[in-house]
């Protein structure tokens, strides 16, 4: 019996170390391409040896995404190189409208929440993240700095794909 609770207590704490790694802000130093591949209703985690182009996005305090729209095509990659041209914290989210306000809340409820997806990149002042994301949905979605504010004071973007 000491044997299977040593073992369990093993499996717990090994997992947990695991998950607090995986979501620790220093994980991917919050400028990689990101974890576990996921599939959305707006696209997929890309492949960053199938990038058909590279959007540079750069994130200021005036809370502002330079450039705030562009246009891709149904199946595309694209890489984004996510500059943080500002002193505050900033973080590009890719989704749909009522995602980005689910996340929104939740962020707003836990500020100090540490999160890491594919479609997302945290980046510290002077930085820079990167997202590789490949959009297979037609439609408009949405990218928005979620921390708590920025997209309330307009750091939200738009992304329209057009159907092959």
């Amino acid at each position: 019996m000491k044997q299977v609770r040593r073992l369990l207590v093993t499996i717990v704490f090994g997992a947990l170390a695991g998950a607090a790694s995986a979501h620790s802000p220093h994980a991917q130093g919050h400028s990689g391409p990101n974890l576990t591949p996921v599939t959305t209703a707006f696209g997929q985690t890309g492949d960053p040896k199938k990038v058909n182009r590279t959007v540079r996005i750069d994130m200021a305090d005036t809370m502002h995404f330079t450039p705030a729209s562009l246009t891709v095509r149904q199946g595309e990659t694209v890489r984004f190189v996510i500059r943080n041209v500002g002193k505050a914290m900033h973080e590009m989210v890719i989704g749909t409208d009522k995602e980005l306000r689910e996340h929104a809340e939740l962020m707003r409820k836990h500020p100090d929440m540490e999160h890491e997806e594919p479609y997302m990149a945290h980046v510290a002042p002077g930085q820079r993240g990167e997202i590789v994301w490949q959009f297979t949905q037609a439609g408009e979605f949405r990218f928005a700095c979620l921390v708590a504010g920025h997209s309330e004071a307009g750091m939200v973007g738009t992304i329209r794909v057009l159907p092959r």
